[in-house]
């Protein structure tokens, strides 16, 4: 499915759970929060599973982390609805922000330049 279709799949279970009319902003944001919480958790899991005899360890540890990462996607685009603003131009504003940004590397962490 292309992403306009799944954004408007997401909007409509949203709004038949009772999302769209009960939810704030914030907690919409601690529902984000809650989904990067369990993906780093599987992160963790999927890091640590890096010999061969835990094959099948990694690959459940991938599967809640492609989880994970969807979930916050709905979370985020449920985010947006809320607050009204479109979640494809917010990331074309944080593209248009960083493209150009330098920076390096340090401990596996892009560090941008001043």
């Amino acid at each position: 499915m292309e992403y306009k279709e799944l954004e408007i799949k997401v909007l409509e279970w949203a709004k038949e759970k009772g999302i769209l009319d009960k939810a704030t902003a914030l907690t919409q944001l601690g529902k984000t929060q809650e989904e990067l919480d369990e993906t780093r958790e599987a992160l963790i899991m999927l890091e640590a599973a890096v010999d061969a005899d835990k094959q099948i360890v990694r690959s459940c540890a991938l599967a809640e982390v492609e989880d994970g990462i969807g979930d916050m996607l709905v979370t985020i685009i449920i985010l947006s609805k809320l607050v009204g603003v479109n979640p494809i131009h917010c990331l074309e504003t944080a593209y248009n922000v960083i493209k150009y940004r330098t920076g390096k590397m340090e401990n596996g962490v892009f560090v941008k330049d001043n």
